[in-house]
C-alpha cells in the first residue's frame, strides 16, 4: 500500500475526521485504491467470457451457435450476484472505554473498523446489520442494504456508549434469531468478560455454521504493560481498584498475558472461528483484508 493510502487509514489520523460516513468512506477508498475489482464466474447475470463444456454442467449455458461453428460445446460464464448479509455485534460494555496511549477507546476503535467495513459490504451489495450489546440492552439494527440504512446504521454506531457488564445469555438471546443462509457475522470485542460469558455466547454463534469472524481489539498499553512506579489500576465494569508496583509485575503480567492470547486463539480456531487481533494503534487495512477473505468464503 501506498504511503498516502496508508496515512488514510491509520487510528491517528482518523481521529480527526468527526464525520462517521466520511470516515468510512476515506478508509474504504483508500484501501481500494488501485486495486481491480475481483469478479466470480458462473451462471447467472451478464454475459462475461466461453469455457468448454464439463459433464454436469448446465446444458441451458451450452452456447448452440460456438458449437456451429467449432463443432466443440462451450459454456456461457456470466457475473453472478454473491451478495450476502453481514451482521456487526458490538461489545458495548464498560471496558472498551479503556484508553490507549494515542488517546483513543477500544471504542473509538470499533467504530472507525465497523463503519469501514459496512461502507465496504455496502460497495459490495451486501446487507448490513448492526447489534450492541450492553448489560441490560441489545440494541438491534436488521439487516438491510439501501442508502437510508446506512446512515441509521452510522448514527447508532455513532451513539453507542460503553457501560456495565457484558450482557448475560437471555439479553443476547435474540443473536440467535433471524438468521440466514449466506451470512457473516463480525464479533468486535475486547473480550474482556468475568465467567466467560463472552466465549460462550462466540461458542454458541459458531456452532450456528455460519462465518464468524472475531476482531479481538487491545491497546498498546495493554499489550506492552510500559506503565512506571506504583499505580492504582481501576476496573471500569465493576470498580474494583488495585495497587500495583509495575516494576514488579511487569513480567508476571506479560507472561500470563501472551499464555492467555495464545490459548484464546487456539480455542478460537478448534471452533472454525476466525480469531484476528487488532491493536488500537494499528492501521484499518489489516482489518479490511480479514474482513474480505473471509466475505470471499461465502460468495
Amino acid at each position: 500500500m501506498s504511503q498516502t493510502g496508508h496515512k488514510f487509514i491509520d487510528p491517528k489520523v482518523l481521529a480527526t475526521i468527526k464525520d462517521l460516513p466520511l470516515l468510512a468512506k476515506t478508509v474504504v477508498e483508500g484501501f481500494l485504491s488501485g486495486q481491480n475489482q475481483s469478479i466470480r464466474r458462473g451462471a447467472g447475470l451478464e454475459f462475461s467470457q466461453y469455457r468448454s463444456y464439463q459433464p454436469g454442467d448446465d446444458l441451458r449455458q451450452l452456447d448452440w451457435k460456438m458449437f456451429a461453428r467449432s463443432d466443440r460445446y462451450y459454456i456461457r460464464e456470466a457475473e453472478v450476484d454473491t451478495n450476502i448479509t453481514v451482521r456487526f455485534i458490538v461489545d458495548g460494555s464498560a471496558s472498551m472505554a479503556h484508553e490507549d496511549e494515542n488517546g483513543l477507546t477500544k471504542m473509538d476503535y470499533a467504530r472507525f473498523l465497523v463503519a469501514s467495513l459496512a461502507y465496504l459490504a455496502t460497495t459490495q451489495g451486501d446487507a448490513v446489520g448492526l447489534y450492541v450489546l450492553h448489560e441490560q440492552q441489545l440494541i438491534n439494527l436488521t439487516p438491510r442494504s439501501d442508502n437510508m440504512h446506512l446512515q441509521r446504521f452510522w448514527h447508532q454506531l455513532a451513539e453507542i456508549k460503553p457501560s456495565g457488564r457484558f450482557p448475560d445469555a437471555e439479553t443476547a438471546a435474540n443473536l440467535f434469531s433471524g438468521r440466514r443462509q449466506k451470512e457473516l457475522t463480525v464479533f468486535v470485542t475486547d473480550l474482556y468478560e468475568h465467567e466467560h460469558e463472552i466465549k460462550d455466547l462466540l461458542y454458541k454463534l459458531g456452532a450456528q455454521r455460519h462465518e464468524l469472524l472475531l476482531c479481538h481489539l487491545m491497546s498498546r498499553n495493554e499489550l506492552d504493560f510500559k506503565f512506571e512506579g506504583t499505580l492504582t489500576f481501576e476496573d471500569l465494569e465493576t470498580g474494583q481498584t488495585m495497587q500495583v508496583g509495575t516494576a514488579e509485575q511487569r513480567k508476571t503480567y506479560l507472561t500470563k498475558l501472551q499464555d492467555w492470547l495464545q490459548q484464546t486463539e487456539k480455542s478460537m480456531r478448534n471452533r472454525q472461528i476466525t480469531y484476528d487481533r487488532f491493536v488500537t494503534d494499528e492501521p484499518l487495512d489489516k482489518a479490511l483484508r480479514a474482513f474480505l477473505k473471509n466475505r470471499l468464503v461465502l460468495s
